[in-house]
């Protein structure tokens, strides 16, 4: 799928050196992989601010959304309006709903229908597909 923001590999292997992004950063974003739980730098950052896409840097979730959901990875309960395009997503024998940033294309992670109210959803993201902004 096409999405505003396109780059070569190099060029995002570039760009995402040059913020200084996690390690995995660029297998998470670029290729689907999935960072170890309890591994992440976002995954007990509480601040007040914004998390944006470390790719591309659309807006994705404020941080007043955030909340623990003791799965290891950061949860966000409402994503920003049309800032994260969902897929049917059946790899691991499993059917769940793939996150990707709608700008890039980035891999953030996975959506689920367990969160807390008054969305009921929880948008398990990976640290590494995420920059914090303080407010």
């Amino acid at each position: 799928m096409n999405h505003p923001v396109q780059k070569t590999d190099a060029e995002w292997r570039a760009l995402l050196a040059e913020k200084g992004a996690e390690a995995p950063a660029y297998q998470v974003t670029r290729h689907a992989a999935t960072e170890r739980p309890y591994t992440g730098k976002y995954e007990q950052h509480w601040a007040d601010g914004s998390y944006h896409c470390i790719c591309c840097g659309a807006k994705l979730f404020d941080s007043d959304t955030k909340f623990d959901a003791g799965c290891g990875w950061p949860s966000f309960s409402l994503a920003v309006p049309g800032a994260i395009e969902e897929r049917r997503d059946t790899s691991l024998g499993m059917e769940r709903v793939e996150t990707v940033c709608a700008k890039c294309g980035a891999h953030l992670g996975h959506v689920f229908p367990d969160g807390p109210q008054p969305t009921g959803l929880r948008y398990c993201m990976n640290s590494a597909s995420l920059d914090f902004q303080k407010p």
